[in-house]
């Protein structure tokens, strides 16, 4: 009970202001101790602040810089490629690209199936992609305007698009084996587009800027460098010329059943390639489904052996070096000729015939006399100086060079058989380059893709007399009576040599595989173009050139000479169109 009541008795209250305890003096020296270690305290922060202000500034403010300075590109604009009269054949437009911030990206599994759908997708591979990085990723690269406003609609959280550029490329098809294309980089792949990478890449800028945390652009710092845009192509082709050989290229193969056909156009007085042809092509914008045929380069990467359509030059150089005159007669009876163990034939035995003859008539036997008149030094010589054997210089990728063998190599039945066109080979670029020697009174003239200040230098090959010679010839055998009648243009004068040969196959030749060609110059008196024509495998019944391929020859010298505004040469004469002569059988 005391317990009990002593709890409840009231309790006094304590004076801590008299407290003993803190009556007592603190010592001095604790004082001044804490006064030291505050002292030392503000000494050390101030230290610090003086070291990473002063000393280590560079490294804290790289620090600094590498969280929320950003160096962003500048992309220069690649440079248009036209053709001569200025027209478009490849320029880069702008075009969105979409990207992701995956860290950032929030969608359930219907919008992601949506998004995949957009872009061309599957909902795993936008998966995997999402996954690559978990700052950035591209999930379509260059798509076309609607399909980012589509997915800018869904309104997803992380999905972002900016600018860049996409090649396009007006002419399509048509002049796709001339202008090349690009990668996804606007890096040249093909054609011009690579062969002029770095003058028409230009030169990206470069923008320093301020980021804050959600990656917004805040503040520009430093000084810009400016992009510098591509330079502009510009070509020698003529884009009306090329879309129409290309058509007539395309329309040959379809007549003919034919595995592919090529046209070559030249400014002879020049040195200017107007059109250079390949079907099959393909779009170089959609390259998807590409193979190696469509891409090749028929005209400069194709070789073959050139056949009939090397009798002129040995005609020429018979002329030249005095040997004979286009009427001396030459005997060609009885149709063949013996070189050693081996004999050579014409497809119809001629008889006696002048040289002149020789040529429109296409025979074998009386340019293999001419030719064995010569020592094989000489017709190396004469092909080697209209551009057998060597690599064309046109600065484009894939040309080749062709195969002329050295003379000293050459037996008696090789030299025979090189005289008509067997045992060496060349391109079609090769063969029309070498008739414009022909075609331009003997002069062998550089040609060029790209168009060029001043003129390019002509070396003499053969005199301007014997070029025009050759050229009467070659008239004639494009006329009546020759082997390739079907080669007339309405309103010019023209002439030329057909070609047909079995294709090599192994160390042979097939017996039922041929490529036709013709090459030929108009207006004939005073040639402004050579035009040659390669048809490919035909088997639709026709295989020889004057059938094939002269037509074609036909078609595009019209429209070329009118595009370039020739005048006509002969009077227009409807007889032309209704009556057709049956075009002799040449000689292989």
């Amino acid at each position: 009970m005391r317990w009990f009541g002593a709890s409840k008795a009231k309790s006094k209250p304590v004076a801590y202001g008299s407290s003993p305890l803190l009556a007592v003096k603190t010592p001095r020296w604790r004082s001044n101790f804490v006064l030291v270690l505050l002292g030392l305290g503000s000494c050390l922060l101030i230290g610090k602040a003086a070291y990473i202000q002063i000393i280590e500034n560079d490294f804290y403010r790289a620090e600094g810089d590498k969280r929320y300075v950003h160096a962003l590109a500048m992309s220069a604009n690649r440079g248009r490629i036209v053709d001569r009269n200025g027209r478009l054949l490849a320029l880069s437009v702008p075009t969105p690209s979409v990207w992701a911030i995956p860290n950032d990206f929030d969608a359930d599994a219907a919008q992601r199936e949506q998004l995949a759908k957009l872009l061309g997708l599957s909902v795993a591979d936008l998966d995997r992609r999402l996954l690559e990085n978990p700052k950035f990723v591209w999930l379509r690269r260059q798509v076309e305007d609607s399909q980012w406003a589509d997915v800018k609609a869904l309104g997803l959280k992380g999905v972002h698009a900016m600018r860049e550029y996409k090649r396009s490329y007006p002419e399509a098809d048509a002049a796709a084996h001339v202008v090349g294309f690009t990668n996804i980089e606007q890096k040249g792949q093909e054609g011009i587009e690579l062969a002029f990478q770095n003058e028409l890449q230009g030169r990206d800028g470069l923008r320093t800027v301020v980021k804050n945390r959600l990656g917004a652009v805040v503040e520009d710092v430093g000084v810009q460098v400016e992009p510098r845009n591509g330079r502009e192509i510009v070509l020698t082709l003529d884009s009306k010329i090329q879309s129409f050989a290309y058509q007539r290229a395309k329309d040959a193969v379809a007549e003919h059943r034919a595995k592919a056909a090529s046209v070559v156009v030249l400014d002879v007085q020049r040195g200017e390639v107007l059109a250079l042809a390949n079907y099959p092509s393909f779009d170089p914008a959609s390259r998807a489904t590409l193979s190696g045929a469509q891409l090749r380069n028929r005209v400069l990467t194709d070789t073959f052996e050139p056949g009939s359509t090397m009798k002129p030059f040995i005609a020429a150089w018979a002329i030249e070096s005095k040997r004979v005159k286009p009427e001396t007669m030459i005997q060609t009876a009885p149709g063949q000729i013996q070189i050693g163990s081996h004999v050579i034939r014409d497809a119809h035995p001629q008889g006696l015939i002048s040289v002149a003859q020789v040529i429109q008539k296409s025979s074998n036997v009386g340019t293999v006399k001419m030719a064995m008149q010569m020592r094989p030094q000489e017709m190396w010589e004469l092909y080697s100086n209209v551009g057998f054997g060597h690599k064309p210089q046109i600065h484009f990728p894939g040309a080749v060079s062709g195969r002329l063998r050295p003379p000293e190599t050459w037996r008696p039945i090789e030299q025979a058989t090189m005289s008509y066109g067997y045992g060496l080979s060349a391109s079609l670029f090769q063969l029309a380059h070498a008739y414009a020697v022909l075609a331009h009174d003997g002069l062998w003239t550089p040609m060029t893709l790209v168009k060029q200040e001043a003129p390019a230098q002509s070396v003499r090959v053969l005199s301007s007399e014997t070029a025009a010679a050759v050229r009467e010839m070659l008239r004639l055998a494009a006329g009546p009576g020759g082997t390739a009648p079907k080669a007339q243009t309405l309103g010019y004068s023209v002439g030329g040599k057909t070609g047909t040969a079995h294709k090599q196959e192994g160390k042979g030749y097939a017996t039922n595989k041929y490529r036709a060609w013709f090459v030929g110059m108009a207006p004939a008196l005073a040639p402004r173009i050579v035009v040659a024509v390669m048809v490919d495998e035909p088997t639709n019944g026709k295989y020889y050139g004057g059938e094939v391929a002269a037509p074609v020859f036909s078609q595009v010298v019209q429209q070329s000479l009118r595009a370039l505004g020739v005048a006509p040469d002969v009077e227009f004469s409807p007889q032309i169109l209704a009556h057709q002569l049956p075009a002799a059988v040449e000689s292989f």
